[in-house]
C-alpha cells in the first residue's frame, strides 16, 4: 500500500503519487483499485529519493537517467546476441575452410620460380662420426 511504501522508501506518501504521475514507477493495482508496491518498486522509489536528495537531480533528470540504464541495457543485450552471432560465424568459417584445406590438398602444388624446376636439389652429404 502507499502507506507502507512511502515509509519503506523514506517519503511522503503525496510524493509517490507525483511520482507515479510523472511514470517514474508503477504500481499494481488491487480490485479496489488501491496501490500495490512490490520490492522493486520501493527500490526504484528509493533509488528515486538517492538521485533528488543527495545527486541534486530534478525528475526530469532522473526520469534522464532511467532511459539511459534501459538504453544500456538493450545494447547489452543486443551486444551480446552479435556477440553470439559472430562466434558462430567464426565457427562455421572455420569449419569450410578446414573442409576446403582437405579437399584442395590434392590438387595442390608446392611453386618453383621461373627456371628452377627441374633443377635437381642438392642433398647434404652425411660427414662420418669421429
Amino acid at each position: 500500500m502507499i502507506s507502507v511504501a512511502a515509509e519503506l522508501a523514506g517519503m511522503h506518501p503525496q510524493t509517490l503519487r507525483i511520482y507515479e504521475a510523472r511514470g517514474l514507477v508503477a504500481p499494481k493495482r488491487s480490485a479496489g483499485n488501491t496501490r500495490l508496491y512490490s520490492e522493486s518498486d520501493v527500490e526504484r522509489l528509493r533509488r528515486i529519493q538517492e538521485l533528488t536528495t543527495q545527486l541534486g537531480m530534478n525528475l526530469a533528470g532522473v526520469e534522464r537517467v532511467f532511459e539511459l540504464e534501459l538504453e544500456i541495457e538493450r545494447m547489452g543485450r543486443q551486444m551480446r546476441a552479435l556477440e553470439h552471432q559472430a562466434a558462430l560465424v567464426q565457427s562455421e568459417l572455420e569449419q569450410e575452410l578446414a573442409s576446403l584445406r582437405r579437399s584442395m590438398k590434392r590438387e595442390l602444388v608446392r611453386y618453383e620460380a621461373p627456371g628452377m624446376a627441374l633443377v635437381p636439389v642438392p642433398r647434404p652429404t652425411r660427414q662420418p662420426r669421429r
